[in-house]
């Protein structure tokens, strides 16, 4: 048995598809008698479109990853899906007029007429190989590109078993998919290690019984054109979750004009689900799909899957897949990275409630990108979402990060039943004295509302009447009954805060984005003062000195959120505490809305917590050069005469 597992347009070129290499693994391991490849279409793509367009890097960035709310990528290739260039033409340019500039209009609609085309010599490549079963992963905007292409290939070979699975599949996803579109023969819901081999097994044994069996499988049977299997009632364990294979795709990737626009990364992973959000779910998260439960791979095995990947394929940038970290690795796995003296580069989320010193070793350990999920800066529109953590200690985590040299990637989010524009007013007051620190990616954006996200199945959280979001509207020509089923974006009134506040939100970003490059604040504790030195253009100090016991207290124990009572509380205890014999609420009331007037502190909800991060580098910088200077001196000897 053949097997030829596809990656389409538009999956990041500069990453391996983690969904195939982990199902070329399990064919490999599981199914007697099969080979198994993978083809890189979307690196095919980029070849293809770059030699007829003027096609960049970041056009491809833009349809795989930022488009994706707009539904540009998936619309591209929906002429392909139903073989008409000029498909869906005269609406997606009407409706899309006010959200695309005129140069990304045009790219679009060129690249709509252009990919039957590309699609056609996919298919026929893809049937030159001969292969028995091909299956396609479809993940954000590969959707109409995969079954582009399943379409395609059924028409050149009807023989050929097409399959698909991915993200796109999952649950009422995947019966969707199959339901409608009958050139896709099988339908992968859920987690595919396991189902895809069973699946090949019962098709070379010529076994439907077998195929009928599979837990979430979608199938036809002679007597009806669409039955989908009861999903899996649980998740896959940790132990059966398998390490990818990525033979072929960085060769590929070293043959495509591709090379030349990205550094290539290898995917990584250690955990699926979320621990926090089986506890306290998200309110606009649906990334976990039907499986929130977390399970993680073991410190040994995961440590042990890291270094043969990086070991076999030469490459040292890492992108952990893992929606949150198993916080067993900081102890365990990263620990072992450090030792190992790989220079790793990793991205990895975290929750933004870790300490200094657990940041400390995620830097050490390679993990220089960090996505903490902070998306806001109130703690009562975080506890809208149910994230379970405050204002201040999302601004600590952007201090501690940048003390440790993480680059944090995080949005602003807004739109939330229940928020208010008081919930935003003080917030955007004080963004000028966050510019220092790491800005969220764009501006802020409204959250959109995701499928398997408690907003979407619980309307009594404030949106009722959800309907797929438009584009898909004018992608598919499917009724809208079923396009709420096939969809992962929807439509819902606007909740939360007006355009004046978000107007105002933004504008305050925009700047701190414009500015980050050249402010600077930071602080050095010297014992008996504490010295801070700032350079942001909305105040105009440029260096401090905290010198009374007093201020230098509350300072330090402003490198924790702290409410006034708890300063006070801690200032006045302990025995001999310097400044503590004249400290009152009052005093600190005062204190407080001065730094906070300067920049030096951040406020809401009644906690304050300092915005300084350490200055450490120079600070070692300098005494490392005065330690080396002074050893060097030390041994030098008595420089000989100099002759007259």
């Amino acid at each position: 048995m053949r097997v030829l597992l596809v990656n389409m347009p538009w999956s990041p070129i500069d990453l391996p598809s983690l969904a195939l290499g982990i199902l070329k693994r399990s064919v490999d391991a599981h199914v007697r008698g099969a080979t198994c490849e993978v083809l890189h279409a979307n690196l095919e793509f980029t070849d293809w479109i770059t030699s007829r367009t003027e096609f960049t890097a970041e056009d491809y960035e833009y349809y795989a990853l930022s488009s994706y709310f707009l539904g540009c990528g998936d619309w591209v290739f929906s002429s392909a899906l139903y073989d008409d260039p000029e498909w869906r033409d005269s609406e997606f340019a009407e409706v899309m007029a006010s959200k695309l500039r005129r140069s990304r209009m045009r790219m679009t609609r060129e690249l709509h007429r252009l990919v039957p085309e590309f699609v056609t010599e996919v298919a026929r490549r893809v049937v030159e190989l001969e292969p028995d079963v091909v299956g396609f992963t479809s993940t954000f905007q590969q959707n109409t590109a995969a079954l582009a292409a399943a379409r395609r290939i059924k028409d050149l070979a009807p023989h050929i078993v097409t399959v698909m699975g991915g993200a796109n599949c999952d649950a009422e996803q995947g019966a969707a998919v199959h339901r409608n579109f009958p050139f896709v023969d099988y339908v992968v819901r859920g987690e595919g290690e396991d189902a895809f081999p069973r699946l090949l097994t019962a098709l070379r044994d010529g076994d439907p019984a077998a195929a009928a069996a599979i837990p979430g499988l979608c199938h036809r049977t002679p007597d009806s054109p669409h039955t989908a299997n009861p999903m899996p009632t649980g998740p896959l364990p940790p132990a059966a979750i398998l390490p990818p294979d990525y033979s072929g795709y960085f060769e590929r990737l070293a043959a495509s004009v591709a090379r030349n626009w990205v550094e290539p990364k290898l995917v990584v992973e250690g955990a699926r689900g979320c621990w926090w959000g089986e506890k306290h779910h998200c309110t606009f998260c649906g990334l976990n799909g039907s499986f929130m439960e977390f399970r993680s791979k073991s410190p040994d095995t995961f440590y042990r899957e890291i270094m043969e990947l990086a070991e076999r394929h030469q490459v040292l940038d890492m992108y952990v897949v893992d929606n949150i970290l198993d916080m067993r690795y900081l102890s365990t796995v990263l620990p072992r990275i450090i030792d190992s003296g790989y220079d790793l580069r990793m991205h990895i989320e975290i929750k933004a409630n870790m300490r200094r010193p657990q940041l400390q070793v995620l830097a050490d350990a390679g993990l220089i990108y960090v996505q903490p999920g902070i998306e806001s800066l109130n703690s009562r529109v975080l506890d809208l979402m149910d994230k379970g953590v405050s204002g201040c200690q999302n601004v600590r985590m952007l201090r501690d990060a940048a003390e440790t040299g993480l680059s944090v990637s995080w949005n602003y989010l807004h739109g939330f039943p229940g928020e208010t524009a008081q919930d935003y007013e003080p917030v955007i007051r004080q963004l000028p004295a966050l510019e220092h620190l790491n800005p969220p990616v764009d501006l802020s954006a409204r959250i959109a509302i995701e499928r398997f996200s408690p907003y979407f199945k619980r309307p009594e959280l404030g949106f009722t009447g959800l309907r797929p979001e438009e584009h898909y509207l004018f992608t598919y020509d499917l009724p809208e009954a079923e396009l709420y089923d096939l969809a992962y974006v929807f439509q819902a009134p606007e909740r939360g805060i007006a355009e004046p506040t978000v107007t105002l939100l933004n504008d305050a970003i925009a700047a701190w984005k414009k500015h980050h490059a050249d402010a600077r604040l930071t602080h050095t504790d010297l014992g008996d003062r504490i010295v801070l030195v700032s350079r942001r253009p909305s105040f105009g100090w440029r260096t401090m000195q905290l010198t009374d016991p007093f201020e230098t207290a509350v300072f330090r124990l402003l490198d924790q959120p702290h409410t006034v009572v708890a300063l006070h509380r801690k200032l006045t205890s302990a025995a001999g505490s310097p400044g503590g014999a004249r400290c009152t609420p009052q005093d600190l009331d005062t204190l407080l809305e001065e730094w906070v007037a300067q920049g030096v502190v951040f406020t809401d909800a009644g906690q304050y917590v300092h915005l300084a991060p350490a200055a450490v580098n120079q600070d070692l910088l300098r005494l490392d050069y005065m330690r080396h200077t002074h050893a060097r001196t030390a041994a030098a000897p008595e420089p000989a005469p100099v002759p007259s």
